[in-house]
């Protein structure tokens, strides 16, 4: 990969991982500062033995640290990651988070997670307002069918098919019909075959094998392929291939769609062919040279040239309620990808990724609308993360708090000090494993 990809890959994460987690404290940050509990630090990053930035407003350290795995609001009175026993062997103070009453500290516990959920909203209605909604609508696809790869074919569809339904419902954009099989667990996908209704049934098992595949390609669309653009060396140029071109055979093989023309390509390496056009009103046939790659160095048309996206443009007002909508979805979707964790045939733990995987989400251009999006996503990612009920997580406080709010009885100060020492090693061991699956995914490659 291009180290100036990387670089562009590396700056839209920490960018993007930054706003979340100066986000997400802020809410702890500003629900403590409403019950008047006295914050020490807030701190973007960590910053152990030394901070890279920091100055003192009030009562409270603003700082930048030099460990990039997150950040934190110090709470005095609170058993946290800082593990400051000193401060809870002195007695109780009214400024501090432990004197609170439960219902106080369970709304500062779960300030950050709500400001994340705010943040994806405020983003989704951004994006709605600024660019509108693009989509690639299935009825459009349908003009040619799709095209399988060796993965759609063991689903059991063709090249050719015309999807109608997913479990006898329609599926509008086109491009989350892999989502709809993935994360709904569908059973049966309705086709048109040949001018015939065909019932697919997925097999057994096949979402495991969708999982570990890892790309939407196994379904795709299907185009003609006509002349656009000519690669800067191009052996079909140089025959007398002209843009607005359309390929229709191969030798004595007709190549009408451009999956068939790149399989037949491919298959004549290094060789010369007679590629058969249509040009206006006229056929044609030229001798081309095939490079040793398999190719002739040109281009098919952009997509908008063979179908037509639906454009949906929305005004301030209109994007708000839409917002509220996307973020209710991205949190649905999110909460069924979590399930697959626990399910036992897709043993999703080989797919868990760190740093490396998050950051090669991000495109390798920067584009802002492609940047938004994923850092929406990665807001409620974070959010439904954080409110796990895990110890060290925001999830495991407001756990305990439950308890303590139920029952009338509070965990012992001891007690939480253990549960939040598991937790903690056990995000770290996560963590690790995380990003050793990137460094192994690495070798691999």
């Amino acid at each position: 990969m291009d180290i100036s990809v990387i670089l562009i890959k590396a700056v839209q994460l920490v960018l993007s991982l930054s706003i979340l987690v100066i986000v997400h404290e802020f809410g702890h940050f500003i629900a403590a500062k409403t019950f008047r509990t006295r914050v020490e630090k807030f701190y973007l990053f960590f910053n152990p033995w030394f901070s890279l930035f920091k100055f003192r407003k009030g009562e409270t350290e603003y700082g930048i640290g030099w460990l990039p795995l997150g950040g934190y609001v110090k709470i005095s009175g609170m058993i946290d990651e800082s593990m400051d026993k000193e401060q809870m062997k002195q007695p109780p103070q009214p400024w501090e988070f432990r004197s609170k009453p439960a219902w106080q500290r369970l709304i500062v516990m779960l300030g950050g997670v709500t400001l994340n959920v705010v943040l994806a909203i405020i983003i989704y209605i951004g994006m709605l307002s600024v660019w509108g909604e693009e989509y690639l609508p299935l009825e459009e696809v349908n003009k040619y069918g799709i095209v399988v790869d060796s993965m759609g074919k063991e689903l059991g569809l063709q090249d050719g098919d015309k999807i109608v339904t997913i479990d006898n419902q329609v599926v509008d954009d086109f491009f989350k019909i892999p989502t709809k099989l993935i994360l709904e667990d569908a059973k049966s996908i309705q086709v048109i075959r040949d001018d015939q209704p065909v019932l697919v049934k997925v097999p057994p098992g096949f979402l495991a094998k969708l999982l570990k595949y890892k790309s939407p390609d196994f379904i795709s669309f299907r185009i003609p392929f006509v002349a656009g653009k000519f690669f800067k060396v191009s052996t079909g140029k140089e025959a007398g291939i002209k843009e607005n071109d359309k390929f229709i055979g191969i030798n004595n093989t007709p190549t009408p769609f451009f999956n068939q023309f790149k399989s037949e390509i491919k298959r004549n390496k290094g060789k010369e062919v007679s590629i058969k056009l249509v040009r206006n009103t006229d056929t044609i046939a030229l001798p081309v040279k095939v490079s040793v790659e398999g190719l002739i160095g040109v281009y098919p048309k952009p997509l908008d040239y063979y179908f037509k996206f639906k454009k949906q443009d929305y005004s301030l007002g209109e994007a708000i309620p839409q917002g509220v909508v996307k973020a209710y979805d991205g949190i649905g979707n999110y909460l069924r990808q979590l399930k697959l964790l626990f399910s036992p045939e897709v043993k999703a733990y080989e797919s868990v990724g760190g740093f490396l995987t998050i950051g090669n989400i991000f495109p390798s251009i920067w584009d802002w609308e492609s940047f938004w999006r994923l850092t929406a996503f990665l807001s409620i990612m974070l959010a439904i993360l954080n409110i796990l009920p895990i110890p060290a997580l925001d999830g495991g406080h407001v756990l305990f708090l439950l308890y303590e709010i139920i029952t009338r009885r509070k965990p012992s100060d001891k007690f939480l000090e253990y549960a939040q020492i598991v937790g903690m090693v056990l995000l770290f061991g996560l963590l690790i494993f995380a990003n050793g699956n990137d460094v192994l995914k690495l070798f691999r490659k």
